[in-house]
């Protein structure tokens, strides 16, 4: 099974940064927001994918984060796949943002994620991350 390393990104203010999934043909969930990370490869260890990934799609050297939970996605998304969440900080301005996959990133509060138009089940992995255990959340 595929495995996806992903990070829910939140800034100093509680607000969370995500970015809009490209309109490219044939992309899974064109248009949706969707969570910084990607596609854990051969040999990789989802850490190592998830830094990896953050500096290709942000241009950004993630240091600090933490391993949030593992969700064994079997429906909901393009593939059946194991996904590897995991927090950490970012508290860089959107307009210095160097996006270089998708369409743009956007900070959005708490209150806004129940009605963002997510890819696959990350809607679901949020609201476990906001609802849940004050203590992985530190």
């Amino acid at each position: 099974m595929k495995k996806i390393a992903a990070i829910i990104l939140e800034n100093d203010k509680g607000e969370f940064l995500f970015y809009l999934r490209d309109n490219k043909p044939g992309i899974p969930f064109p248009r949706h927001w969707d969570l910084f990370g990607g596609h854990v490869e051969d040999g990789e260890a989802p850490e190592e994918a998830l830094i990896r990934e953050l500096k290709e799609e942000l241009n950004y050297d993630l240091k600090d984060f933490k391993f949030f939970r593992k969700y064994e996605c079997l429906e909901g998304d393009a593939y059946p796949n194991i996904k590897y969440i995991y927090t950490g900080k970012i508290n860089i301005p959107v307009e210095s943002i160097t996006l270089l996959e998708g369409d743009r990133a956007k900070y959005f509060i708490r209150e806004e994620i129940p009605d963002i138009k997510f890819a696959n089940i990350l809607r679901s992995i949020l609201m476990d991350y906001i609802n849940g255990d004050k203590e992985a959340h530190r």
